[in-house]
């Protein structure tokens, strides 16, 4: 489906493009695929491209990451710009990570315009996708944060919590940053005992997901509770409590990895 490649081709009418503006997504609406706008998009609305990096081919077709100017017009009949949330489930699983690859360059390309230890303007690099400070010889590639997304169960209940920021009464598993010199394991213990209070053990690694918000890789386990009282962390837990798996809350959708783990837990216990 996806085919990543650094090259890019002589351009052509099959190019396509996921655009955004002021790091909102470009949609047209009435593309089959929302994300993805054909050559003709960009020739028609006039737009002043900024950016443009190469992605490689989507369904063979090249496939390009494009940023356009601010003051570009955007004719409500025709587009909307939106984030890349509103293609959560609505789009091909694929399609959303590639969207989310193509967000994750632009803003990479922007924020390294310029060297952090010399100052000069940097370039791109013709042979590998990574900025370079010729003077100093700095290289720059695209960065990830990663971390780890935690699914607790206690028999058959799980515990689950809300965020403080999440804009919905939303429960989900708990996740949180590696730090400098820990691993995976050392820091899904502290993040939980950090979050909310409790200790884990047997710990099972289940499956990462790219998770653009705005550059994790988020990489999901199981633990199994091992003891102590919730006690949340106030500043990053509104609330968190342990839920039957036959009585839940609202919980992230399977195209999040974090609903891919209470929907592979429910499974498990139904079979």
């Amino acid at each position: 489906m996806f085919r990543p490649d650094h090259s890019p081709p002589d351009p052509s009418e099959s190019d396509v493009h996921i655009v955004f503006q002021r790091g909102g997504l470009v949609s047209a609406l009435r593309s089959p695929d929302l994300c993805l706008l054909e050559e003709m998009h960009l020739r028609r609305g006039d737009w002043t491209v900024l950016r443009r990096q190469f992605l490689g081919y989507w369904q063979e077709q090249p496939c390009y990451a494009v940023e356009i100017d601010e003051g570009a017009d955007l004719d409500p009949m025709h587009y909307q710009r939106g984030n890349l949330y509103q293609l959560l489930g609505r789009v091909d699983d694929r399609l959303f990570a590639l969207a989310g690859r193509a967000s994750q360059l632009l803003d990479w390309e922007r924020d390294h315009r310029y060297c952090g230890r010399c100052g000069t303007l940097m370039t791109a690099d013709r042979q590998e996708r990574a900025m370079r400070c010729e003077p100093c010889g700095t290289i720059n590639y695209p960065r990830i944060a990663p971390c780890v997304i935690v699914l607790i169960y206690r028999g058959e209940e799980m515990l689950l919590a809300r965020n403080v920021n999440f804009p919905r009464p939303m429960y989900s598993t708990l996740a949180g940053f590696i730090e400098a010199g820990e691993n995976a394991e050392e820091t899904l213990v502290r993040e939980v005992r950090e979050e909310v209070g409790v200790d884990v053990r047997n710990l099972q690694y289940f499956q990462s997901q790219s998770w653009p918000f705005p550059n994790q890789l988020m990489l999901g386990f199981f633990a199994e509770y091992a003891g102590g009282d919730i006690v949340c962390d106030p500043t990053e837990i509104a609330d968190a409590q342990w839920f039957h798996y036959r009585s839940l809350p609202m919980v992230p959708p399977t195209s999040s990895v974090s609903g891919q783990l209470i929907q592979h837990f429910i499974h498990t216990l139904a079979e």
